[in-house]
């Protein structure tokens, strides 16, 4: 089993869509080992986004990610970058696959419903970034 983080933006949390979205994850074979509802302050998202300081979108998408709650998850289950990935769909929604999170929820490509680790090793740090050891279910 592989580890993975998500995070629920403030865009679908807003909308009401927080629990839909973690049904579509539980259906597509996660398993939440962690979860907590939290709102950013402005360090914690600069820090949070920092490989994207230097892109035209840092400061909106701070702004964006501090405008209301977050629900981050840590999700397990085989693959489970890829198949995070693969199961919220292209960042754009219109141009995400039929029936990925961000074709059925996400508002635009900014307010694009969920965040996904990118990689193994990114995903260990951003789950660091939310959890400490002891948060963690099923060690």
């Amino acid at each position: 089993m592989n580890r993975t983080l998500a995070i629920i933006k403030p865009d679908a949390v807003a909308a009401g869509k927080a629990g839909k979205v973690l049904a579509h994850l539980e259906d597509a074979g996660f398993t939440v080992r962690a979860a907590r509802m939290t709102r950013l302050n402005r360090a914690q998202a600069e820090a949070f986004y920092a490989v994207h300081r230097e892109r035209p979108f840092f400061a909106s998408l701070v702004s964006f990610m501090t405008s209301g709650p977050v629900i981050p998850f840590l999700l397990e289950r085989d693959n489970a970058v890829l198949q995070l990935r693969e199961t919220i769909g292209a960042t754009d929604p219109a141009e995400a696959a039929e029936g990925t999170i961000r074709q059925r929820f996400a508002e635009s490509k900014e307010r694009n419903a969920i965040h996904a680790s990118d990689s193994d090793e990114n995903a260990a740090v951003e789950i660091g970034f939310f959890f400490s050891h002891h948060e963690i279910l099923g060690l």
